[in-house]
This record gives structure tokens, sequence and C-alpha cells, in this order.
């Protein structure tokens, strides 16, 4: 602590105490400690900075290794100019936009957010300042329940394993059951999801592209979910939305995502940031904010907070959540690298995943004792059947600077020796020949 003992004695006399043990006496004598705290004396800037870097080398990082770990988490290039940007003061220290005669700048970036949520979605609004993928599919669930008044939502197991532990934790609670639905191939098995649909289903939660990888039938999902009165809610991968359908095109209610892989770098799994939008009729079911254009009184362009659900805004009992806080800083980075690639950039970075996974699946497939696990249409990841132990696998290819594939046994128990791998376009077709050469060698 910068502080002298003068310092001290002038900050103490100050409050009008004599000390600093007089400072903390409303702390019991039982829960204090009755020694010196076991640290080094301060350092000087230049050692500690020395000191740091040192830490820092001891860990690896993405530029020494390559990753073709995904599940949620995913590895993109970001442009230099998005940090650079984030960091003007303007952006960087500024909260919930309450006051918008103040915050108009702010504001103008959620609202040219939630616009490019709602292109890449193809749904009417979108909101601001969901905290990830998990907990915004969680809140859509309850979207689907409150607009149809029923209590049943039915969930594919192709939904990533640790949303679907976020839904268990969000929607018993507020009396709804969650059932969950077969997978067959490594897809939602549609005659299952047929035969549990009924009248007391609010909705169906499915993910395009799934945790496998694989894409989805929204169409048939949709269908069967409308034709009992229920929504569909999509969770979505928005790189891949450069070359799929989107979620509106095929039908979704309500659609969710992570939105980590624009402008957000990996960081240890967080912050990252849930988008959620919705078709016209369920808005005002949404949580969170909404960021809406107006007309000042001399006519000129302005943003307000034109819709705000929370329990501080309105009466508690018509409120709807108020897990969120302001996303802002991450939502920009969103939009920044979004808008930089514009609609053929996007298109070109979603094919440059899809190809350069596709030459990893065929490459891995080919090698004896592997092979592709699922049928079907993939995105940029795929799952590997092998013969070898995942650990093992991975732990010679942690030797060579490689992370493996994620062991699916540990979420899927009947998926042992399966590896979920992931690429994406920060791999060159070196680095992929690379991988498969390793995974040739290992025995």
């Amino acid at each position: 602590m910068p502080n002298t003992a003068g310092q001290q004695e002038k900050l103490l006399a100050r409050i009008g105490i004599s000390s600093v043990e007089e400072l903390f006496r409303d702390i019991p004598e039982p829960v204090r400690l009755k020694r010196a705290l076991k640290v080094e004396g301060g350092m000087s800037e230049q050692e500690l900075v020395k000191l740091v870097k040192s830490l820092a080398q001891a860990d690896g990082d993405l530029e020494e290794y390559t990753s073709y770990l995904g599940a949620g988490a995913y590895e993109h290039y970001i442009p230099s100019f998005v940090d650079q940007l984030l960091l003007r003061s303007e952006f960087y220290t500024a909260y919930t936009p309450y006051q918008p005669e103040i915050s108009q700048g702010t504001l103008q970036a959620i609202y040219e957010y939630q616009t490019l949520v709602c292109e890449l979605t193809g749904m009417d609004a979108a909101n601001a300042s969901m905290y990830d993928g998990a907990s915004a599919l969680a809140e859509a669930a309850l979207m689907s329940c409150d607009a149809t008044r029923r209590r049943t939502v039915l969930v594919s197991q192709t939904v990533h394993p640790e949303y679907r532990e976020v839904l268990k934790t969000y929607l018993p609670v507020r009396g709804v059951e969650i059932r969950e639905l077969p997978y067959k191939e490594g897809r939602l098995d549609m005659e299952a999801l047929a035969q549990a649909l009924n009248k007391e289903v609010a909705g169906v939660v499915m993910q395009v592209p799934n945790f496998f990888g694989g894409i989805e039938s929204g169409e048939e999902a949709a269908a069967l979910a409308h034709a009992q009165g229920a929504l569909l809610v999509a969770s979505v991968n928005p790189v891949s939305l450069g070359l799929l359908k989107s979620p509106g095109e095929y039908g979704a209610d309500i659609v969710t995502g992570e939105g980590q892989p624009f402008g957000n770098p990996l960081n240890f799994g967080g912050p990252y940031l849930g988008f959620l939008a919705c078709r016209e009729k369920y808005v005002r079911r949404m949580p969170g904010r909404i960021v809406g254009a107006t007309t000042d009184k001399n006519g000129l362009k302005g943003y307000v907070l034109t819709l705000q659900a929370r329990e501080q805004h309105i009466r508690r009992e018509k409120a709807t959540s108020n897990i969120c806080s302001n996303e802002a800083l991450c939502a920009l980075a969103f939009t920044l690298h979004l808008s930089a690639l514009g609609k053929s950039g996007l298109r070109r970075l979603a094919n440059l995943n899809l190809q350069k996974a596709h030459y990893a699946a065929a490459g891995i497939a080919a090698l004896p004792g592997m092979a592709l696990a699922f049928p079907g249409a993939f995105f940029h990841e795929f799952v590997i059947k092998l013969e070898q132990e995942p650990a093992k696998v991975n732990a010679e290819l942690l030797q060579n600077k490689i992370i493996g594939g994620l062991d699916l046994s540990r979420f899927y128990p009947e998926l042992d020796h399966h590896l979920l791998f992931c690429v994406t376009e920060t791999k060159s077709k070196s680095d992929i020949d690379r991988l498969v050469a390793r995974l040739g060698e290992i025995r």
C-alpha cells in the first residue's frame, strides 16, 4: 500500500481514532488474526513488472499452442482496431445508460448491436445485457412458458451440456418441468420430439449447430412445435449464420446464442455476452433492456431505454428476470467486429471455418483407428471416434504443443473414446496437416 507511517497517522487523526486496531474494534476478537501477514515486503514498479512477466511466462497461451478445443468458446481472429476503440474512455468506463441525455454514444452502440443481432437471426427485436449464451437460453425458455402459459419445456440432449445445467438451475424453481429428448446419429431424434409434444409443452429448445457440430433440422422442429401450440427456442452460433438459414427463416420464435466469437477473446471463459432476440409479439416478455430510437423535442434523432421490464423499473410481480447487468463493452466488441466484416466478409469467414473443419475431419477420419462418429452436415466442429484412450491422445498432442479435442465421455458416458474437435479460420493448412500427422504417429 502506498501509505507511509506519517500518512497513516494523518488518516487516523482525520477520522478521530488513534490506531489501526481501534479502526477494527467492531470485528470480534476470536476472528482476528493475531500475527503479521505472511507476505514479503513491497517491491518497486520495475521489480513487480519483472515478477509478473516471469509468472505469465510460466503459462501457455494460444500464440505458443495450437488449440482444437471449441464446445462453446471459440478462437477467432480479432482485428486490432477492436481493442483500440474499446479502450476509449467514453466506452470503457460507461455503466448502465439510465440517463439518456448524457449516454447517447453508449445507447447508440447498443442500438446498433441490437440491429445486427436482428439481421443475423431474422428476428424482429433484440435486447442487450444477457450474461452469456447459457443464461440467455434459460431466459428464453422461461419466455416460452410466459407466452404460452404452459409449464413444460422439451430440451434436446444435443444442446450444450452446461447450457442444460443452467436450464435445470433456472426452470424448476419457477415451477417448470424439463424433459430431455434423446439424439439419434448426433442429432435430435425427431420421432421422439413428435411423441413428446402435447398441449402442455411451452417450448422446444434446440441448438444449431448442435454441441456435436451437426446441423439440426430447424424447419421440422418448428413445424412439430407449432402444431401443438409450442414455441421453438433456438440457440445458435453467430458465425454459422454467414452460411446457414437464419432461425427466423426456419420458423424459430426466440433465438439466443453466445456472442463471444465476434470481438471477444477466450479470456479463460469470460466475460462473454449472450444475445437474445424474438418475434415482435413476445418483445414485452424479454428480460434485460431494449434501446430504441426516437426524436427529441427539436426533431433530432435520439436513443432511449424504451423497454425496461426489470424490477427496479416496474412492479416486482410484473417484472421479467433481473439476472442481467450491463454487457455493453462486450456487445460493442461484437458490433465492431461484425460491422468490419459486413455481409460478404461474414460469409467468407463462415466458409473458411466450414472448409477448414471439413479438411481436418477428412484427414483425421482417414487415419487407422479413427472415424467420424456421426453422418451428415456439420459446421466447424465434429466428433471423432477413436480406438486409443482420449486422455492418452491429448497428452501426447500436448507434448507437441497441440491442444486436442474435448473428451465427450465427461458429458456423455455413452460416447467413451470420442473426441470433439473444432477448427476455425485461425488454423492454417500446415497447422491442420501437423495435427493429422501427430495423430497418425500415436499408437
